[in-house]
């Protein structure tokens, strides 16, 4: 005869705030949870209140635990003001991003030069403009430190009124921050320079840019070659290839979609652009002394070879944490003698400021010294980080909670890691790594089935089907 189950506990109005109080967070005990023999803590708190029906499983605590903004920023944003601009609006250029992207901040153009030469331009919102150092809209970015993309939401870094007026594509003509590198066919790099421009830029997806590459288009066939020439090169100073599995996760109340992101080839044709584009800003500051949040990283703590999924995987565990800082260094991860991310003004607090040193300079106004810009890392940094593990951890919820509504699905798992009978397997159509017992060398394929999904743990079991 099997033991009935404890009957749910009835929750007074006080009660439940104060479990909800420690399942976001804000609080560290609960009278509650211990009257009824149960752990103080948020997960025991997230639990209790699905047993419940109090909460539903498309509630994620983990950016209120983590002190992330949920709330759009409400401040007035100011007009561009009226100052001389280099104007490329005869130049095609191009913001190429995902599907539905909202936040179109940087674009590219190709130049040919003659004599080999060919001119990368790299348009960057020139939100520096609207948003100046010290101000309560830069303040705020700062206390944020990035934009929180969730499933379920995405909660801007700035007010959404500066993405209108300042995304790329989103008027006939916009203003930039413009970064160019005079290139050779050999991805080398003759001269940089930075000019606040006026460029008409046309969007477009990856998917549609990969279109116009395979059919021979220019500027895309030229932008391809030079970007494959740049990674060699880079690749030639210890840059390292990490190529893991990644998706896209979209979720509502109703339910989740995850789907493999496509990985054409103008996808990292872009991302080349962009990485080139932080070099030239990196040099650009340092040849005129001005201190940038320059991203730094060590040397990776061993080699590894190979280009299979347990090689990659174990790739990225070499690296360490990008760092940043106001005095350039070396970026191995990049092959990067000095590096600063200067594309993503719109999403990330330290590439804003980035653009205001660079702003500051062009237009003979006071840069920022050294220890301010020490002093806006350490805040955005920490803010910044705290953005993306909520990220993180609320995709692998969702994740999860897709996981759970296919209970009788088999998942391809290959083996990527382990450490005596544990395994480390990642699912590729999942982007989900999960722990199994098994003899499997590293590189093996095995069919699974995910069970007993556990939300307020975030965890999984897999078994090996059939």
């Amino acid at each position: 005869m099997s033991t009935p189950s404890p009957a749910l506990p009835d929750l007074t109005p006080a009660q439940r705030t104060e479990v909800e109080l420690l399942a976001r967070g804000k609080a560290e005990k609960s009278r509650t949870l211990r009257d009824l023999s149960q752990p103080e803590t948020p997960e025991a708190a997230h639990a209790l209140l699905l047993r419940l029906g109090l909460w539903d499983e498309a509630r994620t605590p983990y950016a209120d635990r983590l002190g992330a903004a949920l709330s759009s920023v409400a401040l007035p944003v100011p007009d561009f003001a009226d100052e001389p601009r280099l104007d490329l609006t005869h130049l095609p250029a191009f913001a190429i991003d995902d599907e539905g992207n909202r936040d179109p901040d940087d674009a590219v153009s190709l130049e040919a030069l003659g004599g080999g030469l060919s001119r990368l331009w790299v348009h960057v919102a020139d939100v520096a403009a609207l948003v100046p150092p010290g101000s309560p809209l830069d303040e705020e970015a700062r206390a944020r430190g990035a934009t929180l993309y969730l499933p379920d939401r995405t909660v801007g870094m700035l007010p959404d009124e500066v993405v209108e007026r300042a995304g790329l594509g989103l008027h006939e003509t916009s203003p930039a921050l413009s970064i160019s590198l005079d290139l050779g066919a050999d991805g080398n790099a003759d001269a940089v320079d930075v000019h606040l421009t006026r460029v008409r830029v046309t969007r477009l997806s990856y998917l549609e840019a990969q279109e116009r590459l395979e059919a021979g288009e220019e500027p895309f066939v030229s932008l391809a070659r030079l970007a494959r020439a740049s990674r060699e090169l880079r690749e030639g100073e210890g840059a390292l290839t990490i190529d893991l599995p990644e998706v896209r996760v979209k979720a509502d109340e109703r339910g989740v979609v995850v789907s493999p992101l496509p990985k054409p080839e103008m996808r990292f044709v872009v991302q080349e652009c962009m990485t080139l584009a932080g070099w030239a800003a990196a040099i650009y500051g340092d040849d005129h002394e001005l201190a940038l949040p320059f991203a730094t990283q060590d040397a990776p703590t061993r080699e590894v070879r190979g280009d299979t999924l347990p090689a990659h995987w174990a790739r990225r565990g070499t690296l360490a944490r990008t760092r940043f800082q106001p005095a350039p260094g070396p970026h191995h991860g990049m092959g990067l003698d000095l590096y600063a991310q200067a594309t993503s003004p719109l999403r990330r607090y330290l590439d804003l400021v980035v653009h205001q040193q660079l702003r500051a300079l062009l237009t003979g106004g006071e840069p920022l010294s050294g220890k301010a810009v020490a002093e806006r890392v350490a805040q955005a940094s920490m803010n910044a980080d705290a953005t993306r593990q909520a990220e993180r951890l609320s995709r692998r919820h969702h994740t999860l909670r897709f996981v759970a509504a296919q209970p009788e699905r088999e998942w391809e798992a290959v083996v990527v890691a382990r450490r005596g009978p544990q395994a480390t397997l990642l699912i590729p159509e999942l982007a989900l790594d999960v722990p199994l017992s098994t003899p499997a060398p590293p590189g093996t394929t095995l069919r699974v089935r995910l069970e007993g999904v556990n939300l307020p743990l975030l965890s999984v079991r897999a078994r090996v089907a059939g």
